[in-house]
């Protein structure tokens, strides 16, 4: 699922810290001139909204629209019978579930989403980057999580040679893959704040 990603990627994002003995990836010139480009072009984006397909380990199928408002704002809104919504405000991740009546809470900095909402990366010194990949027409990044609770890897595939993120694939401990692409992508457009306001109650799944 979604958020299982959301939190692999803050997972990720401390990776070194969490792991004593965490090794980096031998990085070539180009492999380094490649995550500069991935940093640039990651920080440049301050607003983006665009649609999602999601394919789930046992190959189920969800779809729905995403937000980003940078640093710290984001919303995904699963189309329905999907009933989850996921939203942050900048400091507080919330997770509605309308099937459920639930809504869970996670204070932000537990799971720092940084490949997504920081304006200050710098990929090529990350020692989480496990490789970098050049297919045609695509440029890949692997990375990968591990902490005291999560294990798993993350791949990200952007368009090549102009850079746009496509395509991300979570494998979590248990192997389990799920894939999320991404559709009709506007970045820099003006978004409503209200977007970005955590829900008081769990919504219907959007149309």
């Amino acid at each position: 699922m979604l958020l299982a990603f959301l939190l692999a990627l803050g997972a990720i994002s401390g990776a070194a810290a969490a792991t004593p003995g965490f090794m980096q990836f031998e990085r070539s010139d180009a492999d380094k001139a490649d995550l500069d480009r991935v940093s640039t072009y990651l920080n440049a984006i301050h607003t983006l909204k665009g649609s999602f397909k999601q394919i789930g380990p046992e190959g189920q199928e969800d779809e729905g629209v995403f937000y980003l408002d940078k640093p710290g704002r984001m919303r995904f809104e699963y189309h329905a019978p999907n009933p989850l919504l996921i939203v942050s405000d900048g400091s507080t991740l919330a997770v509605a579930n309308r099937k459920l009546n639930t809504i869970d809470h996670y204070p932000l900095f537990s799971t720092p989403l940084s490949l997504i909402l920081s304006d200050d990366l710098n990929l090529k010194r990350n020692p989480s980057i496990a490789g970098v990949e050049r297919q045609p027409g695509e440029l890949i990044v692997h990375a990968r999580a591990a902490s005291s609770k999560m294990n798993g890897n993350l791949t990200l595939v952007f368009s090549a040679p102009d850079l746009e993120l496509r395509q991300w694939t979570i494998v979590d401990a248990q192997g389990l893959s799920t894939t999320v692409s991404l559709r009709d992508i506007q970045p820099g457009i003006t978004l409503d704040p209200a977007l970005f306001k955590l829900p008081d109650e769990a919504p219907k799944p959007a149309e």
